[in-house]
């Protein structure tokens, strides 16, 4: 029955929430999002059967009018009629106040919950937002295994994380609706979010606060690994970039470094050490450039390069002029950044 009650809800849910795919609340994939669509699914219970009840009552009472011997005026005052009416009226308000405290009863235990979710002590993973992108940063007692990176957080699944988030510009958002529910950021006051990946997968998020004209394109990924697996890309996003042997990327660094890109971007391992912008380190790991709006290949960069306002207008990022051949050696080189 249960099941049944589903199938028949969830289209009507999925309009309001996006479906069950990719990126869906009800498409639960850790502790926090099942709590949230736990408590959804009672309110959609609730609320359709006080509707199937409402319905019922209505075409009773439209029954019973119809098979009326004579036609009632709905002026006529009648004792009996109103301290009857009355009474119902008065016994609905009643129902309607203890529906209402039993749902605010389940909210409460399910925000408690949510709150109360770590039990141990966390992994924890700043979060700073910006327009239009996020700085992630793996905090650590010791200083040189503090890892800096961008718009991709991977964690260990199965072990809970805690995202501590600021913001440092205007009010950011953050939700993965497969994870947990929509935290701000609002610059000044330091919030977090405590979660668990149940298994490794790939998990969009999304900015929900509207922060600005590239609002839409301020996307990010929560990529959940075996935690030997995080373990190796920790370690190997934590190494400082490898000198490049071939010529060509050889001639792409010394673009890179002698141009613009220095004035915003870091590369461990190089003179380059702006913290503007993402850093680059290890930028051809990742499986998006510009905060989730372009699949990571040498087009794309080519593009996000030449001309960022054209694809994300009103980025921060500049256009910076450079020749054909110095632009190829420049991508030959950022490719090689693994």
């Amino acid at each position: 029955m249960r099941r049944m009650a589903r199938f028949l809800l969830l289209p009507l849910a999925g309009m309001a929430l996006g479906g069950s795919g990719w990126q869906s609340a009800l498409e639960v994939h850790g502790p926090q999002a099942g709590r949230i669509a736990g408590l959804f699914w009672f309110f959609v219970y609730v609320c359709a059967v006080i509707w199937a009840l409402v319905v019922l009552v209505t075409c009773i009472g439209l029954l019973l009018r119809r098979r009326a011997a004579t036609p009632i005026s709905p002026l006529e005052l009648n004792p009996t009629t109103e301290r009857r009416t009355t009474q119902i009226v008065t016994a609905l308000v009643g129902v309607t106040a203890i529906i209402i405290f039993i749902l605010t009863g389940f909210s409460y235990v399910t925000g408690k919950g949510i709150a109360s979710f770590a039990k141990e002590t966390p992994m924890t993973i700043q979060v700073t937002g910006h327009q239009w992108w996020w700085e992630v940063t793996y905090q650590d007692p010791s200083p040189e295994r503090v890892l800096r990176t961008a718009n991709e957080i991977h964690v260990p699944a199965g072990r809970p994380v805690r995202l501590v988030l600021n913001s440092t510009d205007v009010i950011h958002s953050m939700w993965v609706p497969n994870l947990f529910g929509k935290r701000d950021l609002i610059p000044g006051l330091q919030a977090s979010i405590d979660f668990q990946a149940d298994k490794p997968g790939v998990y969009r998020g999304q900015c929900a606060e509207f922060c600005g004209l590239q609002h839409a394109h301020m996307g990010f990924l929560i990529v959940a690994e075996p935690p030997e697996a995080f373990d190796a890309w920790r370690l190997a996003q934590l190494r400082a970039a490898e000198p490049p042997v071939e010529p060509e990327r050889q001639r792409g660094q010394q673009v890179f470094i002698q141009g613009a890109c220095v004035m915003c971007h870091q590369v461990r391992g190089t003179r380059a050490a702006g913290r503007v912008g993402p850093e680059l380190t290890h930028l051809a790991s990742r499986q998006f450039i510009a905060s989730g709006t372009l699949p990571m290949n040498r087009g794309n960069l080519a593009a996000w390069i030449t001309d960022p306002q054209g694809i994300k207008p009103g980025v921060n990022m500049p256009m910076v002029p450079l020749a054909p051949q110095d632009l190829q050696d420049l991508l030959s080189y950022l490719e090689g950044l693994r």
